[in-house]
């Protein structure tokens, strides 16, 4: 039997299995880390390696160890140059020094050891202890259950985009869906949908490979911000303003208001217009309502059935559906348990980020407790500490 069992292997399941071991809350012998990939946080490394983001949004002092300087002594240590290393004024590290910092933790905290590949098929409290089936017929048995599962295999996918895809059978993707071909086997020119920081770094990338054989389209004027909410959000300034609101709706209104959605920082914008300059990337206005494929051709139209752009190969960016996610077994869990969720279906759970007996939320889940930070690396930090402090 295990202590503590954490689903979801990603930077917020990692992060909290970190703080578990740092903190002497648990030997790795008593901590089960259930994710469908087969090494720790294989869905981050494979989506920022697609766009291929140089640089976190964040700051050094997010990262997913306990010392708020960890990441910035590693950095001083393995890098040669410091300027490579961190970028800017708030240092926003490398993401091949940010990964490597995340893999000396995993393999210095021996956390492989706890890993176990597969799905959550239900999870039931019996006899003060919860017992996790997964898809495959195993079960695992622990004290306390960690729920750490986010969005990211919630795609956004427009309707004119689904009715293509299964229609036309024309070549369009999400750019985070698994099995996404390589860039070179697809058909050329290639249109990217969406004006956020992940279009931005997927337009960069292609454009640099096949430069002039891109368009990104948006929908909206480029948003420039440094971060995807505001820094005020990572202390007591937002936060306890927040915590004082008891009508749920209105947490979830706020952290709405709080995200700047679509968004990305000045200097991958300088980068997109590096691009634009040199006839590497077209960028082009509209919102797309439906499409026709001509010889073998997509044509995307906007609502006055005019023609907004030809393309080969349509690439989303468009995001992930912000809706309850783990559904198919967290509500029957939810129903038989009677845990406690706000009109949108997410847990209200205490300061603790306690949901139910032995049952805690982290990431996504705990965004009505935490904020709009909650899913970020610095909201991982906050709710693993949290967490252990409560113990």
């Amino acid at each position: 039997m295990y202590k503590w069992i954490v689903v979801g292997g990603g930077i917020q399941g990692i992060t909290m299995a970190t703080f578990l071991r740092k903190q002497r809350k648990a030997s790795i012998d008593e901590i089960a880390i259930i994710d469908p990939h087969e090494e720790p946080l294989k869905n981050w490394k494979r989506c920022t390696d697609r766009i291929s983001m140089p640089y976190l949004r964040s700051p050094v002092v997010h990262h997913l160890d306990v010392h708020p300087l960890s990441l910035q002594e590693f950095g001083k240590k393995k890098a040669v140059n410091e300027t490579d290393a961190f970028y800017g004024r708030f240092k926003r590290p490398a993401l091949s020094m940010f990964n490597e910092h995340c893999d000396e933790l995993v393999a210095d905290l021996e956390l492989k050891k706890g890993w176990v590949q597969g799905r959550v098929y239900s999870a039931e409290r019996t006899e003060n202890k919860w017992k996790v089936e997964l898809q495959d017929g195993r079960e695992l048995v622990g004290e306390n259950l960690i729920l750490a599962i986010g969005i990211s295999e919630q795609p956004v996918w427009p309707d004119w985009s689904k009715q293509l895809k299964t229609e036309a059978n024309a070549s369009v993707y999400h750019i985070f869906e698994s099995d996404l071909p390589k860039f070179e086997e697809l058909p050329r020119p290639f249109t990217i949908i969406g004006g956020g920081i992940t279009s931005a770094h997927l337009a960069a990338k292609l454009s640099s490979m096949y430069p002039g054989e891109e368009a990104l389209l948006k929908r909206h004027p480029f948003r420039l911000h440094d971060f995807d909410s505001d820094p005020a959000w990572l202390g007591p300034k937002n936060q306890l303003s927040f915590s004082k609101l008891s009508c749920y709706q209105k947490r979830r209104e706020k952290i709405k208001q709080a995200r700047h959605k679509g968004s990305l920082p000045r200097d991958v914008y300088m980068k997109l217009r590096r691009s634009i300059r040199n006839d590497e990337l077209l960028i082009k206005d509209g919102q797309v309502q439906h499409t026709l494929v001509k010889n073998k051709e997509v044509h995307l139209y906007d609502e006055q059935d005019q023609l907004i752009h030809q393309t080969g190969t349509v690439l989303l960016a468009t995001g992930f559906q912000p809706s309850l996610p783990g559904k198919q077994w967290l509500m029957p869990m939810i129903k038989k348990y009677e845990l406690p969720c706000a009109e949108c279906g997410y847990p209200v759970v205490s300061k603790s980020l306690q949901w139910g007996p032995g049952l805690y939320v982290i990431g996504a889940l705990a965004e009505l407790e935490m904020g709009p930070i909650a899913r970020n690396i610095s909201g991982a930090r906050q709710a693993a500490e949290r967490i252990v402090s409560s113990l």
